[in-house]
């Protein structure tokens, strides 16, 4: 990493202490800054003051001039303790992205958004340039923060899964190629409107150069809008749509289930494209594509015999993810819910047809009752191990030659589990003991 003097004597203040601010501040530290860190939270406080951080309330001070406020992706303005000061000071706001950047100008950067697919994006990229010999790291949303970063080789490429909160207050962060995998709502309490969800997605694009690149998705309906949003900002990058047939003439070529999927051939013609621009080679390509390993909790196969598949699709934390799984598979016991998401279309009328029953999890019954009820039947469970065990029964009964059970709650995972890993987790342990 290339070290900067712009922050050396500095002041800056960091509002939000979870990974990506201890990441921050130890950054800034080290070049000399003046650090001011705060979370709203007591016991975070005390692990900043253990490892020799101050904590301040630096909105407080008159007597400072704090010259960036830097934000972890958490917080949001418009609803945070000290939302008037932040608007106030809009300008002084940066990110982790802006000063991962400042260090980093003359490297190659990849970055990846959109509402699914993100990590899995990353991580084909990353397998297809490792096979070609590139030194690559990945980094961002999908792990360790972008400033956690140490003894960087030169040349190296990097590879960001960003979210559209990292996203919305970054400043000057520039990537090399850019891409927006696909859009559906997501995070709508925090940005209002899918219009304001766009923008802030679209931002990803707003930096680049002629040099750079920027990708969108042609089956997506919201492209239309993100390719209105560039040619009213007059951005200089090269937009590209991607199209999944793109990646037709490789299909016969893969020998890989995780491409079995519609969710990840899109994802693979990100991959290809952006590999494209790299100049590796096809054959380069399709021996990377046959040795990925897909990520846990996206559509994971957990067991499978002769009876019954077991599907772990736990990070379908929206409808349109969901949507997938259940167009994949056919005779489907489905678990769903948990928190639903705001603005979220949920309609199972195309797929009704593939789900043998629904068995439904979580705090928010009636909400998946009354989408669920007209279509198929179903059975309130309440919790993971309950459902299993009546889906375990009714297997039983309906003597089916041979079943899907399918985790894909179309929820976010809070009101049960601290995170949809933890959920997926579970069901897998709980498919061992039950279906093995």
């Amino acid at each position: 990493m290339v070290e900067s003097k712009k922050y050396k004597n500095k002041k800056i203040a960091i509002y939000g202490m979870g990974l990506t601010g201890f990441s921050v501040a130890k950054t800034l530290k080290k070049l000399g800054a003046e650090v001011f860190c705060w979370d709203d939270n007591i016991e975070i406080r005390k692990k900043i003051k253990k490892i020799n951080l101050s904590t301040t309330k630096f909105w407080l001070n008159k007597k400072e001039s704090i010259d960036n406020i830097v934000l972890s992706p958490g917080i949001d303005i418009n609803r945070c303790k000290i939302k008037k000061y932040l608007r106030k000071n809009l300008n002084k706001i940066i990110t982790d992205l802006d000063i991962f950047f400042e260090f980093n100008k003359e490297s190659q950067i990849i970055s990846i958004t959109g509402t699914n697919g993100k990590s899995t994006t990353c991580k084909i990229i990353e397998r297809i340039l490792k096979e070609a010999k590139f030194k690559v790291i990945t980094v961002g949303n999908i792990g360790e923060p972008v400033l956690s970063l140490s003894k960087i080789e030169k040349k190296t490429i990097f590879i960001l899964e960003v979210s559209s909160y990292q996203l919305q207050y970054s400043r000057f962060f520039r990537s090399k190629y850019a891409a927006i995998l696909n859009i559906s709502p997501d995070h709508l309490e925090r940005h209002k409107s899918m219009k304001n969800y766009i923008k802030t997605k679209s931002r990803i694009f707003f930096g680049q150069k002629k040099t750079d690149y920027s990708y969108i998705n042609d089956n997506n309906k919201h492209s239309k809008y993100i390719k209105k949003i560039f040619k009213s900002k007059n951005l200089n990058s090269k937009l590209i749509s991607v199209k999944k047939s793109s990646i037709d003439f490789l299909l016969n070529k893969i020998n890989n289930n995780s491409f079995k999927t519609k969710g990840n051939l899109e994802n693979l013609a990100f991959a290809y494209k952006i590999s494209e621009k790299l100049k590796i080679s096809k054959k380069t390509i399709i021996k990377a594509i046959n040795s990925f390993k897909s990520l846990p909790h996206r559509q994971e196969i957990v067991f499978s015999s002769n009876k019954v598949l077991c599907i772990n699709d736990s990070k379908a934390t929206s409808f349109d993810a969901c949507l997938q799984s259940l167009s994949n598979y056919n005779r489907i016991y489905w678990i769903v819910g948990g928190e639903p998401k705001l603005g979220d279309k949920f309609s199972i009328k195309q797929v009704k047809d593939k789900i043998v029953k629904a068995y439904i999890i979580g705090k928010s019954i009636n909400f998946f009752k009354k989408k669920i009820m007209n279509f198929a039947p179903y059975q309130i469970s309440n919790n993971l191990s309950k459902a299993l065990k009546n889906i375990k029964k009714d297997i039983k009964i309906n003597k089916e030659s041979k079943s899907t059970i399918l985790l894909s709650p179309a929820a976010a995972s809070f009101d049960q589990f601290s995170n949809f890993e933890n959920r997926g987790k579970l069901f897998k342990k709980l498919i061992m003991k039950n279906f093995r």
